[in-house]
């Protein structure tokens, strides 16, 4: 058999013809991890900012849920407000995919976000507040407590005794404590970060921590939850967000998963009046059941809103805002896309942004190809039959 009919290359293609660096729609229309576009859609924008902005102002909790159907823009929207305040140092951001099998999951998956190096810097940070109190040391920062610890100018044993007992007292919650502060000793910190992601370890793992619960069910996870907050808040943190996706996957749990999954954030919600914000991104139709049987949860919530299908004016704008990231210069144009081959990407997409992308990136591929110096209707007609 001849491979012949494959022609495979590592060849650059070159978009200057259309005065572009690269193609800058996606060829798998998913969001970006740090999307750097987000058009339309203005009291979607508005909603999601007020939100944000009401735990960043005020310090209480507010929360919002974002609906849409499928690929309307929901995850987009969560990644792209989680972009604008992830880089903040008084606040703590994490994302979770989709909530699982039930809150234990969404618990897993938050700490999962933050990672190993982020609760470490957390525990560390912790303990130069304890090193300031107890002894003659003034370390300010994680960084600065590290290295007094390894150069043996503070000792652990010095500050760890203290440290558990205070981080106890902030928390209620003695196996969270001692979890967190063996997130800095190289013996055990692995199976400290197993704990405090419930990902379950031996009782002679947690034996050698003192640690006496495991971590197993959905009211360890809230009351865990709740305590990683208390100890943001004492270090200073203004709060944290949570971003949770696809939240209409729990319509695929049973009646008493969901129930309890439900109940749980619930309860969440109820624990932490100041300090937290939710975002979910949940398809209409489970969000209106939600809304129908499981009152207490959905009035926890409080805001909903929704995005729409995109306008002529909004695809234009998405369109343009795409094509400007991969300018040289700075550029308001649609070109190389004709007027009248939006037009016909507006009627065939009905306005799904998921498919505009789609449909964009394959049609300026395929101009590119036939060496058109504009994309067409026809071009796009092409591609859609």
């Amino acid at each position: 058999m001849s491979d012949s009919a494959f022609n495979i290359t590592d060849d650059e293609r070159d978009y200057s013809m259309y005065s572009l660096k690269e193609n800058p729609f996606p060829y798998s229309p998913v969001p970006e991890e740090d999307p750097g576009v987000y058009c339309g859609q203005d009291h979607v924008a508005e909603a999601v900012s007020d939100t944000v902005s009401t735990l960043l102002g005020t310090g209480k909790s507010k929360h919002l849920v974002i609906t849409g159907k499928y690929g309307n823009g929901k995850s987009h929207t969560l990644k792209y407000a989680r972009s604008l305040v992830r880089d903040r140092d008084d606040v703590l951001v994490g994302y979770v995919a989709q909530p699982g099998e039930g809150f234990l999951d969404i618990y897993h998956e938050f700490i999962y976000d933050i990672g190993f190096d982020g609760v470490q810097e957390i525990a560390y940070e912790f303990l130069a507040s304890v090193a300031r109190d107890v002894t003659d040391k003034n370390p300010t920062s994680a960084d600065a407590v590290a290295s007094l610890i390894n150069d043996g100018e503070v000792l652990l044993s010095e500050i760890v005794p203290t440290a558990i007992q205070q981080l106890s007292d902030i928390t209620k919650f003695a196996d969270f404590a001692r979890a967190i502060v063996h997130m800095v000793y190289e013996d055990t910190n692995l199976y400290a970060w197993q704990w405090l992601t419930a990902e379950g370890i031996r009782y002679e793992q947690r034996k050698e921590m003192e640690i006496h619960s495991a971590l197993d069910d959905d009211t360890m996870g809230v009351r865990a939850f709740t305590s990683f907050k208390n100890l943001l808040l004492e270090l200073g943190y203004t709060g944290v967000f949570v971003f949770i996706d696809e939240f209409e996957a729990i319509s695929r749990l049973g009646n008493k998963d969901k129930q309890a999954t439900l109940n749980s954030i619930r309860h969440l919600i109820d624990q932490n009046g100041s300090g937290m914000s939710i975002l979910f991104a949940c398809a209409p139709e489970v969000w209106q059941d939600v809304m129908s049987e499981y009152h207490a949860f959905s009035e926890r919530i409080g805001n909903e809103v929704a995005l729409r299908p995109l306008t002529d004016d909004h695809l234009e704008d998405l369109i343009s805002s795409y094509l400007q990231t991969a300018r040289p210069n700075e550029s308001e144009k649609i070109d190389p896309f004709e007027p009248e081959t939006l037009e016909l990407i507006h009627q065939r997409s009905q306005g799904n942004i998921r498919q505009v992308l789609s449909i964009c990136g394959k049609a300026l591929d395929r101009s590119l190809a036939q060496g058109q110096q504009t994309v067409t209707p026809e071009l796009v007609q092409g591609i859609l039959e």
